[in-house]
């Protein structure tokens, strides 16, 4: 976040092509949900450790917020079976029951199984990849019950340094996972090396749009190398990205997802310890609004309840759901003389799309605030820089009406009932009978009874959040916002000739 110019909308992004058509797999329809062992664990993974953390998440309610996929990355094989047509063979130490017995087990939770392979000689732990046996490996997957491929890129034997290459080799893949009949969500992650978000779409449903993200807001990496105007034309993604490293990165190809394709912005790090609350509610409250795949990238073993709250947030969850499926954009940011300690200081403007849930002509807005100054800072956002893709310079007819403003983290769960869901967990050995995270505190969302795009369109109060104020026509959305925290509204229209209340 150094530079210091003021950005405004898509302009900055003129190099931006229209959208293709996605792959047509059926999956991912919506940013996928799930949890990854990489970021808490690396190498250190086991049998165990995904069926207990898949007994928590359902147990937790996170499966019935939609956290479906339980995603095993790298470091779980030994090698290759010779006399057995070359097929990956799963470390019988670390899984002694075999892959498709996970699978199972997954399955029979309702939660879907996600596997790691590398399009490289090697995958990055040094394991065997997949670069060559692409059928073998995804004939595997299938017959083990794989629902969803994490396709990496170290040791790529030189196969990158154009769109053309890159895309050509992770294609042989897609196609390979298509013709074993079998649906498997296939998540590309190159980084963003040689600009995926332009080819992505036609073979993946997301592909990562950075170097590997860690638990911090704005501490700069030199292993992470790019930031400022040029983020997007990265030619070493890197390692060590920060929040704010990566949203910016983001804010250049939001126009890219879309239905069924989805940028990567990499595992969220909430629970992982080192950001503070607000941060973490940021941090949330960016990957959701620019419609990333929500993947869990803590210990859930070990879970803060204040991060599980977070964590859980129905609200903020359905405008990642958004069936209308169309990313938010950063309308400004700019800088302020409110430094940290890393030079941060910048107050951006997010604003996209939702789908109606008024029943009228106009669709609902997702507003989101971030602030990365070094103190609490009151923000303003005009109607007119919130609705300018409908018109510039306040002539959207968006501007002309009065809008409800909705707090998406009014109703967040208190750190007092996620406690209480999981001591009832822990109380009764963890059973996963998915019942204790419904009947602790009150009034969970159940996604697996009622999808978001129901939910939404049955003006699910839960999904909705807190009415705070309304804003008249060409008002302004104000909030406080904390040191690198954020504030995360939806906008609903007022039909004309509504009484206002409380109106700014």
């Amino acid at each position: 976040m150094a530079f210091k110019n003021l950005l405004r909308g898509a302009a900055v992004a003129a190099f931006l092509a229209s959208k293709v058509e996605a792959v047509d797999n059926g999956l991912a329809i919506t940013p996928q949900m799930g949890w990854d062992n990489w970021n808490s664990f690396g190498c250190d993974v086991s049998e165990t450790l995904l069926l207990q953390t898949a007994q928590l998440i359902v147990d937790y309610g996170l499966k019935d917020l939609g956290y479906h996929y339980v995603i095993l990355d790298d470091c779980w094989s030994i090698g290759r079976n010779a006399s057995h047509n070359n097929s990956l063979i799963a470390n019988p130490e670390k899984f002694p029951n075999g892959m498709a017995a996970v699978a199972d087990h997954l399955h029979a939770l309702g939660l879907g199984f996600g596997m790691y392979s590398d399009a490289g000689k090697y995958t990055c732990g040094g394991y065997a990849g997949s670069l060559g046996y692409e059928t073998v490996d995804a004939n595997t997957f299938a017959e083990w019950g794989v629902d969803y491929l994490k396709y990496d890129n170290c040791f790529n034997m030189g196969q990158a340094g154009n769109q053309m290459i890159s895309s050509a080799r992770y294609e042989v893949m897609a196609n390979a996972l298509n013709a074993t009949g079998r649906p498997i969500l296939y998540s590309l992650c190159n980084w963003g090396e040689d600009y995926p978000w332009n080819w992505g779409s036609t073979i993946a449903n997301s592909w990562r749009i950075s170097g590997d993200v860690y638990d911090s807001w704005d501490q700069p990496d030199s292993r992470c190398p790019c930031d400022g105007p040029d983020a997007w034309n990265c030619g070493l993604p890197g390692f060590h990205c920060s929040v704010t490293n990566i949203m910016n990165k983001a804010s250049f190809i939001v126009s890219k997802a879309q239905p069924g394709a989805w940028n990567d912005l990499d595992m969220l790090e909430v629970g992982n310890g080192a950001m503070t609350d607000a941060e973490y509610v940021a941090h949330f409250s960016m990957w959701a609004a620019a419609k990333s795949p929500l993947i869990l990238g803590n210990d859930i073993r070990i879970v803060p309840a204040k991060d599980l709250a977070i964590l859980s947030n129905p609200a903020v969850i359905a405008v990642n759901q958004d069936p209308s499926g169309s990313s938010a954009a950063r309308r400004w940011m700019y800088s302020t003389d409110s430094t940290d300690e890393y030079g941060g200081s910048a107050l951006q403007l997010w604003s996209g799309s939702l789908k109606s849930t008024t029943g009228g002509k106009y669709n609902d807005m997702v507003v989101l605030l971030i602030n990365g100054a070094n103190e609490t800072m009151v923000m303003n956002a005009t109607l007119a820089d919130i609705f300018v893709d409908s018109g510039p310079a306040g002539t959207a007819r968006q501007v002309k009406i009065s809008w409800e403003v909705r707090d998406l983290w009014a109703n967040r769960m208190s750190e007092a009932e996620a406690q209480a869901i999981i001591d009832a967990s822990s109380a009764t050995g963890n059973a996963t009978n998915g019942y204790n995270a419904t009947m602790v505190g009150s009034g969970r969302y159940n996604a697996t009874k009622t999808s978001y795009a129901q939910g939404l369109k049955n003006n699910d109060t839960l999904l909705l959040g807190n009415v705070t104020t309304t804003v008249g026509p060409s008002g302004t959305v104000t909030a406080t916002v904390e040191r690198h925290g954020a504030a995360l509204f939806r906008l609903r229209a007022l039909p004309t000739g509504v009484k206002k209340r409380d109106e700014l």
